[in-house]
């Protein structure tokens, strides 16, 4: 079942302004860290005690700021970007890149940190 995409996400930034991303332990790429609000962006950081320096905001309408974030982080090994990651339960949306547009936005599901 395909999700919608947010008129607009909030990305994670770390102190020097580089996004923070997400890699699941053994595969060789990672997603970008976005949430559908800086509520809930927020709300990630403290529970998974991510010292994030910054929220940005960025309108999925803005083509031409959508096509430079991913052309800029394509370069690396990243793939998608990871929507609104329940740290405690690992469920989020997995939009993928299609060229440099976001393309299909579907229900992933990681498995959850230990907590100790």
């Amino acid at each position: 079942m395909s999700r919608s995409i947010p008129n607009e996400i909030h990305l994670l930034l770390d102190s020097a302004g580089a996004l923070i991303v997400f890699q699941e332990k053994g595969a060789t790429w990672a997603g970008v860290l976005a949430f559908s609000s800086e509520d809930r962006a927020r709300e990630f950081c403290r529970v998974s005690n991510l010292d994030a320096a910054e929220v940005a905001a960025l309108s999925t309408a803005d083509s031409d700021a959508v096509a430079t974030l991913i052309s800029s982080i394509k370069r690396r090994a990243i793939r998608n970007l990871l929507l609104d990651l329940d740290y405690r339960t690992g469920a989020c949306t997995q939009i993928d890149f299609e060229g440099d547009t976001f393309g299909a936005a579907l229900p992933r599901q990681f498995t959850p940190a230990v907590h100790h």
